[in-house]
């Protein structure tokens, strides 16, 4: 791990901004809507560059320039020293975002937090019938 450390600088940078939907280009978005997910995070980024046998580091305390509140970014290598692709299907950085983009919606994480959102949704109508409005004095 210490010989990757210098290295690590010539790895591609991956913001979760380039693959958000909810971003405009002008925000930094850089794949078309129809591609991109919603809200992508580093840890999910970083989880779908495993899933692809990548090399990748995740730096938290990075942000994006345009998006400083957004903190975080993955580092990722696709090339081997002699020049060899890690992942034959992945050759450039357009086609790891939009393989990471198409990945990240069926994230086990990202799964469990939509059906129990489902579930309080469906639930959370029915028990507030009868209240709310003005208080009367």
């Amino acid at each position: 791990m210490d010989g990757d450390i210098p290295n690590i600088k010539r790895w591609i940078v991956l913001y979760p901004v380039y693959i958000n939907s909810k971003k405009t280009i002008a925000e930094g978005r850089r794949i078309c809507v129809s591609k991109a997910c919603e809200n992508p995070t580093c840890a999910e980024i970083g989880d779908c560059c495993s899933h692809f046998k990548l090399p990748f580091a995740i730096e938290i305390d990075k942000a994006y320039p345009r998006d400083f509140m957004q903190r975080g970014r993955v580092r990722v290598l696709l090339k081997k020293e002699d020049g060899t692709l890690y992942n034959p299907a992945i050759s450039s950085r357009k086609q790891l975002m939009l393989r990471v983009a198409e990945l990240v919606p069926r994230h086990p994480g990202r799964t469990k937090k939509q059906e129990a959102a489902s579930a309080s949704s469906s639930a959370g109508p029915s028990s507030k019938s009868g209240k709310g409005g003005k208080k009367k004095r």
